[in-house]
């Protein structure tokens, strides 16, 4: 049986209730931001990428807590990584540090309080500030030159409403994600930017499809019927197709999640989120936004000729 197969759900009818929770979701995320501006000192948790610092994946073979470590150096930012005898440390680096061995001076003051055997540097990665201001800059362009070019592409293959509504749908994704993950005080890194722009990709097509089902029946369009019911009827027809992409994709991404490892969580955790979002938002952002757009600036009707009348013309002398 096909799911979805006689939906007839008013979809536009709901838009008030819709962009309400996605003003709440919005407003949440940014407070989030704020917050974090105040506790960690900036909008995200950025990584190491982004951030510049120097990052040491340690492991433990005895059991050892986050207070023990971080009284060695109160600079740290720790966390832990996988299991719990393994931790993440962060510290800020500047431009004369690179190029020492900072493991070293980790493994130093750790030896302090721990034994030598009982512990093991895994991993270490440096960045220097310039580097991860930079990152950071061409990572908001990225996202940027994505947005423009989907405005160009759907005013050239649609008209520039249609345009407008994707970016806009789009950009809500992207904002309430962030929101959740500076929630969340997930780490940033080059991963998470590339889980974004997927984001971007994905929430456009599923954006477009609807899109394309609007412009058609729009193009056969029955005597009497109104601009909203034709956008009803194009979310209803392409709803089973959205849904079960979104149901299979978010399978597979939870399995990633849960069975991938430290290591990629963050980026499994921001496509969960962002497919989420972007599948409420196709639905219930973008064709409303296409609606309040259309009823605010209506496009220009055609000039019809009018046909002469029958009757008899009064020569003008």
């Amino acid at each position: 049986m096909r799911l979805f197969a006689n939906a007839d759900y008013p979809f536009i009818e709901w838009r008030r209730r819709a962009f309400l929770i996605s003003g709440v979701a919005m407003l949440i995320g940014i407070g989030a931001m704020v917050y974090n501006v105040a506790s960690i000192g900036s909008w995200l948790n950025y990584g190491v990428d982004f951030s510049g610092g120097t990052l040491v994946q340690v492991r433990f073979d005895e059991t050892t807590t986050i207070d023990e470590i971080r009284g060695l150096n109160p600079e740290w930012q720790i966390s832990r990584f996988g299991d719990e005898s393994e931790f993440v440390i962060r510290m800020p680096t500047y431009e004369q540090d690179l190029g020492q061995d900072i493991s070293q001076r980790v493994v130093g003051l750790l030896a302090t309080r721990f034994d030598r055997d009982a512990f093991e540097i895994v991993r270490t990665e440096a960045v220097g500030p310039t580097v991860g201001a930079e990152l950071q800059q061409k990572a908001l362009i990225a996202i940027l030159i994505s947005f423009v070019a989907t405005l160009i592409y759907l005013a050239f293959r649609f008209e520039w409403r249609f345009g407008v509504a994707a970016v806009i749908a789009t950009a809500h994704d992207i904002v309430i994600t962030l929101g959740v993950v500076a929630l969340l005080q997930s780490e940033i890194s080059a991963g998470t930017v590339a889980a974004f722009l997927t984001i971007v990709g994905y929430s456009l097509n599923d954006t477009i499809i609807v899109f394309d089902r609007i412009r058609e029946n729009l193009a056969k369009r029955i005597r009497g019927r109104s601009f909203v019911e034709i956008v009803d009827r194009s979310i209803n027809e392409t709803l089973p197709r959205t849904v079960l992409t979104a149901v299979t994709t978010l399978a597979t991404l939870t399995a990633l999640f849960l069975f991938g490892g430290a290591v990629i969580r963050d980026f499994a955790l921001v496509l969960i989120l962002g497919i989420g979002i972007g599948t409420f938002s196709s639905i219930f952002v973008a064709s409303p936004a296409l609606f309040v757009i259309e009823s605010k600036w209506p496009p220009e009707e055609k000039k019809t000729r009018k046909r002469p009348s029958r009757g008899r013309e009064k020569a003008v002398v």
